[in-house]
């Protein structure tokens, strides 16, 4: 597939996804939306790719999303299509046009197998840091910016951020950001728990890099997924009961696995595991719990 709005480079395991509109400061457009999840839906099928990492070329992370419409920017029926009409005249929410593109965006990331790093190389504005949301860990240059502009545009957060962001930094520092809109720099991303590490700019990708490497080496790829899947979607969970289910069903079949059997004789000759099960080949019978089908 030929990208216009991003890039791709694979090296030792690890995906860089970089945005690619420096000139329009990486803003976020339909085009990197369906570029994006389709270099997501790739990571996924391939086995060769065991973590992502995402930043922004020039200058920006992602300045949010394109204004150049105008005044219309926002307004679904101008920039898309006119919106169905149901026989009274109301709007038919069923609609596909209706969906948020940002929020299309962040529950594929959501519903990624690999860990997602970010890499905030500058500003991370309105989608721009909705979208960090959903990715595991996220680092930051001195040089980023934040902000959760929505209210001073007019709208209010999208992107799924109104449930991403509460859960990551706390309710009352989400009200905060998202009352005022305004821009803070990395240090207050920092203290208010958005990102766990700010690095000088030349240390941003290295800092990165050397993560992803320590997870692409050292870790198996089916248990890291998994993980994955089980802490984020137990977030919702309003019992550890329902942890406990989807622990067990997990451990039963990832404990009879060759890498569980890898790992714990690797840690009893003291050497290096050699993790050899796959994504594509090994992923347990019971997952995806949360469908109906497997998850009672």
């Amino acid at each position: 597939m030929v990208y216009q709005t991003i890039e791709l480079e694979v090296a030792d395991q690890i995906l860089t996804i970089t945005l690619n509109r420096p000139e329009r400061l990486n803003t976020f457009t339909d085009t990197m939306r369906l570029e994006l999840v389709a270099a997501l839906d790739h990571a996924d099928e391939e086995d060769n790719i065991r973590a992502i990492i995402v930043t922004g070329k020039g200058r920006a992370f992602c300045a949010g999303a394109d204004l150049s419409p105008g005044a219309s920017a926002f307004d679904i029926d101008a920039v898309r299509a006119p919106v169905r009409r149901l026989s009274d005249g109301k709007v038919d929410y069923s609609d596909p046009n209706v969906r948020d593109s940002g929020g299309q965006l962040t529950l594929r990331i959501f519903k990624c197998l690999k860990p997602l790093i970010a890499a905030v190389n500058g500003p991370a504005v309105g989608i721009g840091v909705n979208m960090l949301l959903p990715m595991d860990i996220r680092i930051a240059s001195e040089a980023a910016r934040f902000g959760f502009v929505f209210s001073q545009r007019g709208i209010v957060p999208e992107g799924a951020g109104s449930w991403f962001l509460p859960r990551i930094v706390g309710v009352t520092q989400a009200l905060e950001w998202c009352y005022t809109g305004r821009i803070f720099p990395a240090h207050e991303a920092l203290s208010g728990r958005l990102v766990s590490k700010v690095v000088p700019p030349d240390q941003l990708l290295p800092t990165a890099r050397a993560l992803a490497r320590e997870i692409a080496e050292k870790t198996p790829p089916v248990a890291i997924a998994l993980t994955r899947q089980m802490l984020w979607r137990m977030l919702g969970a309003d019992d550890p009961m329902e942890a406990h289910k989807i622990d067990s069903r997990i451990s039963y079949i990832i404990g009879r696995s060759a890498d569980a059997k890898e790992g714990v004789m690797a840690f009893l000759e003291k050497r290096p595991p050699v993790f050899k099960d796959k994504l594509s080949a090994n992923m347990p019978d019971c997952f995806p719990w949360w469908t109906e089908r497997t998850y009672k």
